[in-house]
């Protein structure tokens, strides 16, 4: 008979407002036994997190009420003190927390925060728990591990920090995990190896996993059991294959329809919409194709030899090496690669958002890298960027009005009151209402945001739009959404994209050409459908490879990872890279050769 480690039984959770309270989760009942591992699905807002949060007893007392029964083991953590709940926390149960950096502390290294949890739940001494924590950092493949020991959390990058946050879970070697969308902000061939490395663990500890997602290619290749949630309610349940092959809920069709899977453009030269989905019914058509782009068009966006570093007392970071694409009005160019490849440094560095070490940038005709302050500010017209991160990108004190009315105020464009009408207009062509500008960032959800900071992107009519990861933490409906709105907006207006994304499936639905970058390089570039069909570089095949396919009988079937240590950007001063060849496989199909 299995040991069931968590039996959660008509779990209701209430938040005090001001007409009373109001339950956000109803009669929620889940177990998880050990050695097994739940998936809890849903779109933002359906009460995933709230499930967990309330497991773990982490809600603010006096805001928020637990009712029914949490049993840990057979104990019920509902009735247990907070000293005993201190003890359960990160000993018995851990939890890997969706947002790295508002869940690590700034101001402690992160060979500190790690060894703590060491010393307090193992007994360790300092000296055996920092070496217990470089050994779990080693085994997150974390680079360099040894040398990042006593860095602070702001020099780690979104991917890295979500590393930390497992080997911290995973440190007191729990009974029960609880990881809320863990890898969210992990590239493919990072996430197989995450995936990978707590299926190892689990198998080695028998340790139940609550798996908190709106991946469903992680669902399908990590649960055993899928619980579907929608607004507070669960609204089905039962072994994953079955969930997959016969959904009976019509929001669970809903849901996979909405997944987009790759090898499902054929040899289509244009990006394809996603299917539009009806929630009413599951039913889904299929997206259309978009319009081709010319090839005698004129580029908006010439990148030529492009070289970013950054000086450090040890020597130069070589973030960017080389670099050259073009980019017409119009088309879609994706740049793919795992973390820290140097994919967002390129976009932040045509924007002159941080200054190039050599080569040149040229927009509309105007190379910006040798530009003064002047035609900077003119240039910002032509082209914007869409951040990684729309809460952070947005002011949090003042309107969504305001911030997507300040660029056309700052470049004198238009008066207040026609500002008004453009920021109305604005918000209904990115599916939002027009009353909603009165509204601070902090009313809204992440998708909804995101379709702000397009909006506010949109402010100043640009040809060229740099969107970094606008859709990587959306979920499957919502991202289905932003990624039909953004091909829309591309076609009547004739919007060039430079598309960063670790999102293959995704990039595979809205490009016209990708560029696989692998350490701060282009290592192979060309049609959308040359690289997918036939990619010829190593790595590009392991990308691919390494993408959750949403199918469930197919677990399994993802690459081995790799044991080597990931390979650091860092090079000795006066270090010259190497001059690289590239070998035209197909009209327009460049690799880099071996060196």
């Amino acid at each position: 008979m299995t040991d069931t480690v968590l039996s959660v039984e008509n779990l209701t959770t209430s938040f005090k407002t001001a007409d009373g309270w109001r339950a956000v989760i109803r009669n929620i009942n889940l177990t998880v036994d050990a050695g097994e591992t739940v998936a809890i699905v849903g779109e933002s807002g359906s009460g995933k997190s709230v499930t967990a949060l309330s497991t773990m007893r982490l809600l603010p007392p006096g805001r928020a009420r637990c009712e029914g029964r949490i049993l840990l083991e057979g104990r019920d953590l509902l009735q247990a003190s907070e000293a005993e709940m201190r003890a359960v926390r990160g000993g018995v149960i851990g939890m890997i927390f969706q947002e790295p950096m508002t869940s690590l502390n700034p101001v402690f290294t992160i060979g500190n925060q790690i060894a703590e949890a060491l010393v307090l739940h193992r007994d360790l001494s300092w000296k055996a728990a920092e070496a217990e924590a470089l050994r779990l950092m080693e085994r997150v493949r974390i680079p360099a591990a040894k040398s990042r020991l006593h860095e602070y959390p702001h020099k780690f990058s979104g991917g890295m920090r979500q590393r930390v946050m497992i080997a911290m879970a995973l440190a007191c070697r729990p009974k029960l995990l609880i990881a809320d969308e863990p890898t969210t902000a992990l590239d493919v061939t990072v996430q197989a190896e995450i995936l990978h490395l707590l299926r190892e663990l689990q198998r080695e500890e028998n340790m139940g996993v609550l798996f908190i997602t709106h991946d469903m290619g992680v669902v399908a290749e990590v649960a055993d059991r899928t619980v579907v949630m929608f607004r507070g309610d669960m609204i089905e349940t039962g072994p994953t294959q079955e969930i997959f092959a016969a959904p009976k809920a019509i929001y669970t069709k809903a849901l996979l329809a909405s997944i987009p899977r790759l090898g499902t453009m054929g040899d289509a030269a244009a990006p394809r919409r996603f299917p539009d989905v009806d929630p009413a019914t599951g039913f889904a058509t299929d997206g259309r194709v978009t319009q081709p782009v010319s090839a005698d068009a004129k580029p908006i966006l010439t990148v030529d030899k492009l070289s970013v570093r950054f000086a450090l007392p040890q020597g130069q970071i070589h973030a960017v090496e080389d670099v050259s694409f073009d980019l017409r009005p119009g088309e879609t160019l994706s740049l793919v690669g795992e973390s820290g490849c140097g994919k967002s440094t390129t976009g932040r560095a045509i924007m002159r958002l941080v200054d190039p070490s050599a080569g040149s940038v040229v927009i509309d005709g105007q190379d910006v890298t040798k530009a003064g302050s002047g035609v900077l500010r003119a240039m910002r017209r032509t082209s914007q960027m869409i951040f990684q991160d729309p809460f952070a990108s947005l002011n949090p004190r003042i309107t969504i009005g305001s911030a997507i009315a300040e660029p056309m105020l700052a470049h004198g464009l238009l008066g207040r009151r026609e500002a008004k009408e453009r920021v109305a207009e604005l918000l209904e062509q990115v599916g939002l209402s027009g009353t909603m500008a009165g509204r601070h960032p902090h009313e809204f959800s992440g998708g909804q945001r995101q379709r702000i900071s397009i909006a506010r992107a949109l402010a100043l009519q640009p040809k060229f739009i740099v969107a970094d990861e606008a859709v990587s933490a959306l979920d499957v409906t919502v991202k289905a959404q932003v990624s039909n709105l953004l091909l829309d907006l591309q076609e009547k207006h004739r919007l060039a994209y430079l598309f960063i994304s670790h999102d293959m499936a995704v990039v595979e639905r809205v490009s016209h050409r990708v560029a696989v970058m692998f350490l701060g390089e282009i290592v192979e570039i060309g049609p959308r459908a040359a690289i997918f069909d036939n990619p010829q570089h190593a790595y590009t095949r392991r990308l691919i490879a390494a993408v959750p396919m949403p199918d469930p009988t197919r677990r399994g079937h993802q690459p081995p990872p790799l044991n080597e240590e990931i390979k650091s950007p860092l090079r000795p001063h006066g270090y010259v890279p190497p001059k690289r060849a590239y070998r035209e496989v197909s009209p327009g199909h460049f690799v880099q050769e071996a060196a």
